[in-house]
C-alpha cells in the first residue's frame, strides 16, 4: 500500500496546532516513540513518558508548550492542548479507506430495497425486502441485513455481521464483525414447570456515531425498542439485552452483560466484565469499575465498585474462611458486640481522663 505523504505545516493545520521546526518536513504516518522512525510523527502526552521521549528518533513530535521546553534535542513540533485529540485526528488522516463502490456481482438484493448510488456492498452479501441504505455506506462481504432496516449515510458494516429485527440504524455507525444486532430478545414466561416464548415484537434504534465492536449482540426489544443513543461506544464480547436504553456518549468495555429493561444514563463507562442485573436504572456520569456486579439502581453520579480485590492465594483462602465464619453469626450478637467493646472503650478513655 502507497503511503500517505503530508508536511508538518499540512498536519499542525489539520489539528489546529503550531508547527514548529521543518515546516515542509515530510512525515509518512503516526507511530510509538519507541518505534518512530525520523519521517514519521508521535505524541507524548505527559511527563510520565518524558524519558521515552527523549530517546525517541521521531521526526516530530506532538506536545504541549511545556513540554516542548523539556524537550530541547528535538526540533520539529506541532505544539496543541491536547496531543492525545490531536494524535486520534490525525488517525484519520493516515487510515487505509475503503475506496471501492457500486454492488459486487454476488450480493444478492431484494428489488424492493433502496440503495444510495455511492454505497458499497460486498460479495455474498444478502438484503431483504424495503431495507434502504444510505450514502456512502460501506457493508463488507457476507452480511445480511433482514427485511425492513434502514441504515443511514457514512455507516461501516463489517463482514459477517447480522441486522434483523427492523433495526433502525443511524449515520456514522460502525458495527464490526460477527455481532448480530436484533436478535430475538430472552423473553420467556414461565408456566407448569415449562418457559412459553415471548414474540418480540420491538426493534433496536442505534444513534449516529455509535460503535459496536465484534462478536456483540443487541437483542430488539418484547414491546418497546432496544435504544443505544447516539455517541455510544461499546467494545467486544458484549450481550445487550431486550429493551435496554442507554445514553449518549456512554462508553462499555469488553465482556459486559446488561439485562433486559435497565436504563444507563449518559456519559456513563462501565469497564470490562462488568455485570448489570435487568430493571434498573443507572443516573448519568456513573462509573462501574471491572468486574463489578451491578445489583440496584444507581441514583447519583459516581464511581461503584463490587467484589473482592486480588490476594496472594493462601490469604484468599483465609478470607473466605472468615468471611463463611462471619456470616454464620447472627447480626444481633455482632450488634452487642460491637456495642460492648464501644462501652469498655469509653471507660478506658474516662479513667485516663481522671488519672490526668
Amino acid at each position: 500500500m502507497k503511503s500517505k505523504q503530508f508536511h508538518l505545516d499540512e498536519l499542525a493545520q489539520l489539528v489546529q496546532g503550531e508547527p514548529i521546526g521543518q515546516s515542509k518536513l515530510p512525515l509518512y504516518g503516526l507511530a510509538s516513540l519507541a518505534h518512530a522512525g525520523p519521517h514519521q510523527i508521535s505524541f507524548v502526552n505527559s511527563e510520565k513518558y518524558l524519558a521515552e521521549a527523549q530517546l525517541s528518533k521521531a521526526g516530530a513530535l506532538i506536545v504541549t508548550k511545556p513540554m516542548r521546553e523539556l524537550l530541547p534535542q528535538h526540533q520539529n513540533f506541532i505544539v496543541v492542548a491536547n496531543p492525545y485529540l490531536a494524535f486520534a485526528i490525525l488517525t484519520h488522516v493516515f487510515e487505509a479507506k475503503q475506496s471501492k463502490r457500486g454492488i459486487e456481482a454476488t450480493a444478492q438484493i431484494d428489488p424492493s430495497a433502496i440503495i444510495a448510488d455511492n454505497a458499497y456492498i460486498g460479495h455474498y452479501v444478502v438484503i431483504g425486502e424495503h431495507v434502504v441504505v444510505g450514502s456512502n455506506t460501506i457493508i463488507q462481504s457476507q452480511t445480511k441485513i433482514d427485511d425492513g432496516v434502514e441504515i443511514g449515510s457514512d455507516c461501516f458494516i463489517d463482514s459477517h455481521v447480522t441486522i434483523t429485527g427492523f433495526s433502525k440504524i443511524a449515520n456514522r455507525v460502525r458495527i464490526h464483525a460477527n455481532t448480530v444486532i436484533g436478535g430475538e430478545g430472552f423473553g420467556f414466561a414461565p408456566y407448569q414447570g415449562k418457559w412459553n416464548r415471548i414474540a418480540q415484537l420491538g426493534s433496536v434504534r442505534l444513534g449516529d456515531d455509535v460503535r459496536i465492536g465484534s462478536n456483540c449482540s443487541i437483542d430488539r426489544g418484547a414491546l418497546d425498542d432496544t435504544i443505544i443513543e447516539e455517541g455510544v461506544i461499546i467494545d467486544n464480547l458484549v450481550q445487550i439485552a431486550h429493551n435496554v436504553k442507554i445514553g449518549a456518549h456512554t462508553a462499555i468495555a469488553a465482556k459486559s452483560g446488561i439485562a433486559g429493561s435497565t436504563t444507563i444514563g449518559k456519559n456513563c463507562v462501565l469497564a470490562g466484565a462488568v455485570g448489570v442485573v435487568g430493571h434498573i436504572n443507572i443516573a448519568d456520569n456513573v462509573t462501574i469499575t471491572g468486574m463489578s456486579i451491578v445489583t440496584k439502581s444507581i441514583s447519583e453520579a459516581g464511581s461503584y465498585s463490587s467484589g473482592t480485590g486480588q490476594f496472594e492465594t493462601s490469604h484468599w483462602k483465609r478470607t473466605v474462611v472468615r468471611l463463611r465464619q462471619l456470616a454464620d453469626v447472627p447480626l444481633t450478637k455482632l450488634v452487642k458486640q460491637i456495642d460492648h467493646m464501644q462501652s469498655q472503650i469509653e471507660s478506658i478513655e474516662s479513667t485516663l481522663k481522671l488519672r490526668k
